[in-house]
């Protein structure tokens, strides 16, 4: 076990044995977040004798007279009102080096015990391209359910797909009428917006095809046999399209449950709502209204319009219905823009009431927009949306021409398959890297940066760890490990704090935590580099150099990887 885990369970242990009634789930080591006070600390005696009305430098002493850190820890100090400092012996520190060199961990523990967690993310619409709109849902969602299965916990991802709705009444009116094949078979999202918009702008002139689009859409929803047979092949093209983005993102999904699948579902849903007594009709609709709750109150949760038809909610709860009975999760994480906030309020309110007995955590992970260079929404120059591909080929291409021109000797092949994963690597990076809850602006030249906190500058050092090994001559394994140095001293403290990082990331949703983890470790790594030689040190330091740059490499490789980030033996 991590030296931080074993002191907190003995912390735990001797919190207990003072104050027996103490939950002690709350008895909490952190890092320290200041060096000079220590490696660990706790705060969590004051919590303690507060509500029990003790003095708390004296509880801290009762603790520490039951507390036995000393094969890891310096004596313990109390600190201020009551906080316990842990300074960590440099045995320890050696001892959970070489127990990850041998595989034991790489400084994170595994869940105890695992839990289920559905991650709902990226969620396009059927017959549009992605657009930049898509990538923070898309990335974000991507790295949570990344990090949620290297902690262990059995993880489900759902692309909750935009494939029913009003808008296939007027695709089918232009399908039928003004297809164009040629255009379908070369692009075939392109060729269904071109469909939509034409038929959309008609029906808000003629009412004779607003009609139309309506009839259409009855037949749909009433099961006509052609009408399914064009809609099933309008969502198989978008997410033959859709795929081709993912698999270069390197995204995949356990389940794609289009809000079709629900339809059977929502009348009956409906229904029980209003047996039930938490819904109730006004002009017309059924709506759930929230009276008692101050947030929501007069901004009631609509489950079934005037016209008959549903609406999102509606939808969201015969999705929440199956997710439980097929998949028994403990928590259910949404990925999406903070313009659903009130959505998911409503949501989660309404869902409360109607299975007020079902154990699962629900989390709304909202984040903010993509900004341009003015400040407004990131569009392309003539003022369009920028389709995602786009977006992606263009980071791919200003990577290949910095290669080119870092690295001429490259044959193209090289030179392209470093763009590919440097490109989008950046823009991943990019997106990750701000608090999600903030908007960012997007600039190429900061993301594809050699330097700064980018993606490009921790793949670089991530190879330039590498490239000592192919220095490196084969030598006998050397057992002894001799932390001498500030720098390496320093390079294996923030080593150990990974799991830390990678919890606090989990329990936030909070991938931003481990870009400054990974920036902060090659910076750490850098200084080490700089001031202590490796390949040319004496044994036992040289040793103990090389065990540091493997596990820095192993640390870089792994935390990217959560990010979906790819890494290069050679840049």
């Amino acid at each position: 076990m991590l030296p931080g885990r074993l002191i907190e369970d003995r912390l735990q242990e001797a919190v207990r044995a003072v104050v027996p009634d103490a939950d002690t789930a709350g008895v909490l080591v952190r890092p320290c977040p200041d060096p000079k006070f220590g490696d660990y600390q706790s705060s969590a005696l004051l919590g303690l004798a507060k509500a029990r009305r003790l003095n708390p430098r004296q509880l801290a002493a009762n603790v520490l007279a039951r507390l036995d850190v000393r094969d890891w820890c310096e004596p313990v100090e109390v600190a201020g009102a009551g906080f316990l400092n842990f300074r960590l012996k440099l045995s320890a520190l050696a001892e959970s080096l070489r127990a990850a060199a041998r595989g034991a961990h790489l400084f994170f523990a595994k869940a105890a015990p695992p839990r289920t967690i559905v991650v709902d993310f990226s969620s396009p619409n059927a017959a549009k391209a992605m657009h930049v709109g898509h990538i923070r849902s898309t990335i974000l969602g991507d790295s949570l359910a990344r990090l949620f299965r290297l902690l262990g916990h059995r993880v489900i991802t759902d692309n909750h797909l935009g494939d029913w709705g009003t808008q296939f009444g007027m695709l089918l009116v232009g399908w039928k009428r003004e297809r164009d094949p040629a255009a379908l078979q070369a692009d075939a999202l392109a060729e269904m917006e071109r469909l939509y918009r034409k038929i959309s702008a008609e029906c808000r002139e003629n009412p004779a095809t607003l009609e139309q689009a309506r009839q259409e859409l009855v037949k749909l929803q009433g099961g006509d046999d052609e009408n399914l047979r064009l809609w099933r092949e309008m969502v198989a093209l978008s997410r033959a399209q859709f795929d081709a983005v993912y698999r270069r993102l390197g995204v995949t999904f356990d389940h794609t449950l289009g809000e079709s699948f629900y339809n059977p579902r929502l009348a009956g849903i409906v229904e029980d709502l209003l047996a039930r007594g938490l819904a109730r009709e006004s002009e017309g609709a059924i709506a759930v209204f929230f009276d008692d709750l101050p947030l929501l109150k007069g901004q009631p949760a609509l489950v079934r319009k005037s016209d008959g038809g549903f609406n999102y909610t509606t939808t969201d709860l015969a999705t929440l219905a199956h997710r439980l009975e097929t998949w028994r999760p403990d928590e259910i994480v949404y990925v999406t823009d903070g313009r659903q906030q009130l959505h998911f309020q409503q949501l989660f309110a309404s869902f409360r009431r109607w299975q007020p007995a079902a154990p699962v955590k629900l989390a709304h992970v909202w984040f903010g927009s993509i900004l341009g260079p003015d400040g407004k929404p990131f569009k392309t120059r003539s003022g369009d949306t920028v389709k995602l591909a786009d977006l992606l080929d263009e980071a791919e291409e200003r990577a290949r021409q910095v290669v080119a021109e870092k690295n001429p000797e490259l044959s193209e092949a090289e030179r392209r398959e470093i763009a590919r994963v440097v490109g989008l690597g950046a823009v991943k990076y990019a997106d990750l890297l701000p608090n999600r809850q903030s908007d960012y602006v997007f600039s190429w030249d900061k993301m594809l940066a050699l330097n700064g906190n980018t993606a490009p500058y921790l793949q670089y050092a991530y190879t330039r760890v590498r490239s000592i090994f192919r220095k490196a001559e084969a030598r006998e394994p050397n057992a002894g490990l001799v932390l001498g140095a500030p720098e390496e001293i320093a390079l294996a403290k923030h080593l150990l704090n990974f799991g830390w990082v990678l919890e606090a990331a989990g329990a936030e949703y909070r991938p931003n935590y481990l870009c400054n983890y990974l920036y902060e470790l090659a910076g750490h790594f850098t200084r080490f580099y700089e001031t202590c030689p490796v390949l040319k040190a004496e044994e036992p330091s040289r040793a103990t150099r090389l065990l540091l740059c493997d596990l820095t490499a192993r640390v870089l490789r792994q935390g990217l990887d959560v990010l979906g980030i790819e890494t290069l033996e050679r840049m």
